[in-house]
Formats: structure tokens, C-alpha cells, sequence
């Protein structure tokens, strides 16, 4: 039987990305209301404290476990921002294409040897909003930040990050490759790991 479990996200990309990888768990997915979302303060210093921010409010709002995914880009020229700022970098309302625009702006005179970044995944599952033993995720994907936006695929900052090792940039993939190599692959591969073998 079909469980169903909150994903605490109003972005349908994520949740399209994430669905595929949950499969063989049984596991639906079900998104709040997007106006739900915006009410949650993501007041942690951290990937993983807002991930368990996020969860534990959506778990009690809904009703349900919880899953949450807390992820952004981390430049290494900017110190690691935009950091958990990603989503916000250029204000809100969250906005992809001035967050690309605020980062190609910042990002003008670094050159191209140190344009190094890394799309970095924390997920988190909650049994119930009071979980003492949340399970966690964790994934890093290592590209390089272009100078002017390539692919149509993807959401974010996928057009500007660059993944070497396929002469493409993240927006230019399918989501079935996507999901073999990203960050949020990686952390899901993790979290799915752990949830397989609970003894709980």
C-alpha cells in the first residue's frame, strides 16, 4: 500500500526530480500549499537545520512524515555564497532568472580558473514532527559557474552550473541523468539507505 508522505516544497521541479527516486519505496509525495511554504521561517544557520525547520512544520501542518530538502549553491569565490541564501539571493519573491542575473553580476571579474562551485543537498525525513532520530541525506555536485546561461532543463542555477566531466551544464541534462549524479541524487541515495534498513 501506497504511502503517502509530505515533501515539504512548493517547487514542482524538486518534487519531479525527487518522485522517481522514492519509487520502490512506495512512497507518494504530496506537496502542501504553496502558501503553507511561504509561511515557514528558514531561520537556521545551516542546510540541515532549515531542512528540519521545513519538515517538522509541514509533519504537523499536514499530518504526516515528513520529507524536506534544504539545498542551494555554494561558490567558492564568494566564500560559499549564495549558500543557504540560494533560493533568495536576488530577494523575494524567490525569482530564478534575477537570481542567475545577481550571480553573473557578482561573479563578472572572476576568471575562469576560479569560477569553481558545488550544488550542495541536505534531506531529512521525519517520522513525526517530534522525530529524536530524523534521517538525514547529505550531497555535494561539483561544476563550474558559466558566464552566460546554456540548456532548458532543470530549474535554479542549473543553466549556469557547468559539470565538466560531460561538457554540459546541469540544465542541459535529462532528469533521468540528473538523477544519476546530482547532489539531490546523492543525498537521496543516502537517505533511502538508511530508510530501508530501519529497525523503527
Amino acid at each position: 500500500m501506497t504511502a503517502k508522505v509530505a515533501l515539504a516544497t512548493s517547487n514542482e521541479g524538486k518534487r519531479a526530480e525527487l518522485a522517481p527516486l522514492f519509487e520502490d519505496l512506495d512512497l507518494e509525495l504530496v506537496l502542501p500549499d504553496s502558501g503553507l511554504m511561504n509561511e515557514i521561517e528558514e531561520t537556521g544557520q545551516t542546510f540541515i537545520e532549515n531542512a528540519l525547520i521545513k519538515a517538522r512544520a509541514v509533519s504537523v501542518l499536514m499530518h504526516l512524515p515528513a520529507i524536506a530538502d534544504d539545498s542551494g549553491l555554494s561558490v567558492k569565490a564568494l566564500d560559499g555564497k549564495p549558500g543557504i541564501y540560494s533560493a533568495r539571493y536576488a530577494g523575494l519573491p524567490s525569482n530564478a532568472v534575477k537570481n542567475n542575473e545577481k550571480l553573473l553580476t557578482v561573479m563578472s571579474e572572476v576568471p575562469d580558473g576560479d569560477r569553481g562551485a558545488s550544488f550542495q543537498c541536505v534531506l531529512v525525513f521525519l517520522r513525526q514532527p517530534d522525530d529524536p532520530v530524523p534521517f538525514i541525506g547529505i550531497g555535494s555536485w561539483e561544476g563550474e559557474i558559466l558566464r552566460e546561461p546554456r540548456g532548458t532543463q532543470g530549474f535554479g542555477y542549473d543553466p549556469l552550473f557547468f559539470v565538466p566531466g560531460l561538457n554540459r551544464t546541469a540544465a542541459e541534462l535529462s532528469t533521468g541523468e540528473k538523477n544519476r549524479i546530482s547532489h539531490r541524487a546523492k543525498a537521496a541515495t543516502q537517505l533511502l539507505a538508511k530508510l530501508r534498513h530501519d529497525p523503527r
